[in-house]
């Protein structure tokens, strides 16, 4: 977002000849946040929000420089401006549900109703281009300790089903199980998982279905903390990237939220080798999050601080890619169950957080409360959605019977 589009006047500058007091800088900033206060104001208070209000939803300004961190630098200045301190909100998850309800992200690209545009664009985004490692080593690694106070028991990193679960526990190890079920596991098979993260799945499956499984991922640290989980069971761990697969085929192959680091110009080569790998009679499972329009831009403040290269796919690139690869068999939607389950982080982290206080400072977790809330927010106002879809090489005769 460029200032020059919301009052040139303001970006008046002194004529040569006037030298500008230190007074008279504060002045003129002063004069441009107030500016900017009122269009932002404005604009937020088609959504229902106020600035300074006392509703959960309101953001209260504790800093004249979020006026021109949000005017000048959008999504990106409000995220660091909240990092800063420079504004609070009691709920940012009903703030941005709001934002995204009252549309918004669909404003003009200039003029005030471009503010509200940048405040909703909170979502996981589509980024550019898939660098497999990078993922891994700037957000995955950032440390078992943080993860394994965020997450359930089996410490699943991808939205939980809650169909008939009260508890994050539960709700994860009925995900894995319907995983399970809906690609046919049987004891014997062998099936691999792509983008693993600490072994959830793989062990869960070796345990429960009595599997053979092999998972891989970018991360070292999930990579460490994985085998250690799954000693004791027939299960491999490789820090692997998917394209470096070799020639194995198995069972049923599955990737439960790893889709989403692979990029739009990656997505044939990603079913290519799922199919590679395939037996001729098995089902391929993925699990992603999803949005409900193409796109290649990712948020700017999603990109710098906790996805980088990260991408969030349209059903109809996922269909494109897999045209003359594989049939759809079932799409399975429940995006709302991600609502509810980033909460559930959310609430671990702010419980536990004293715990793990000495390895991370205030700002890193201002930055996660903004980043599992502004998620949460966008789930549920259906901004994004989560998305099991399965896959068969050729078609299943007769039909494939859905699980849910």
């Amino acid at each position: 977002m460029d200032a020059r589009h919301i009052d040139r006047s303001i970006q008046t500058q002194p004529a040569p000849e006037t030298r500008t007091t230190g007074p008279e800088i504060e002045r003129i900033a002063l004069l441009r946040a107030g500016r900017w206060a009122a269009r932002i104001g404005s604009t937020l208070a088609t959504a229902g929000i106020e600035l300074d209000g006392s509703a959960p939803h309101d953001i209260r300004v504790r800093d004249a420089r979020f006026f021109a961190a949000v005017a000048t630098r959008g999504s990106f200045g409000l995220g660091e401006g909240y990092m800063e301190g420079w504004w609070e909100c009691e709920r940012i998850d009903q703030l941005v549900f709001r934002l995204l309800r009252a549309g918004l992200h669909r404003g003009e690209p200039r003029g005030p109703r471009a503010i509200g545009r940048a405040l909703a664009a909170l979502a996981l985004a589509p980024g550019r281009k898939s660098r497999a490692f990078e993922i891994g080593r700037r957000h995955y690694d950032l440390g078992n300790d943080l993860f394994e106070r965020m997450l359930d028991r089996r410490m699943v990193y991808s939205c939980a089903y809650w169909r008939d679960a009260k508890t994050l526990d539960a709700a994860q190890e009925a995900k894995l199980d319907l995983v399970c079920r809906k690609v046919g596991l049987q004891p014997g098979m062998r099936v691999l998982d792509i983008g693993c993260g600490w072994g959830s799945f793989v062990r869960f499956a070796a345990e429960r279905y009595g599997v053979h499984a092999h998972g891989i991922t970018v991360s070292r640290e999930q990579r460490e903390l994985a085998r250690r989980r799954v000693a004791g069971f027939p299960v491999e761990i490789d820090l692997l990237d998917y394209r470096a697969l070799g020639a194995v085929t198995y069972d049923a192959v599955v990737s439960i939220g790893m889709f989403e680091h692979v990029g739009p110009r990656n997505y044939a080569t990603f079913l290519d080798v799922a199919r590679r790998c395939l037996a001729p009679g098995g089902l391929l499972l993925l699990h992603t999050i999803g949005g409900n329009e193409s796109a290649l831009t990712t948020d700017p403040w999603i990109e710098r601080y906790i996805f980088p290269n990260s991408v969030i796919p349209a059903l109809a690139q996922i269909a494109r890619a897999a045209e003359g690869r594989f049939v759809i068999e079932d799409i399975h939607a429940f995006g709302a169950d991600y609502d509810r389950t980033l909460l559930a982080w959310h609430e671990n982290v702010e419980r536990r957080r004293h715990e793990i206080a000495g390895h991370y400072d205030e700002r890193f977790f201002r930055m996660w409360r903004y980043y599992l809330l502004s998620c949460a927010g966008s789930f549920r106002a259906r901004h994004i959605d989560l998305w099991q879809l399965v896959f068969s090489p050729s078609g299943r005769v007769g039909g494939y019977d859905a699980v849910r």
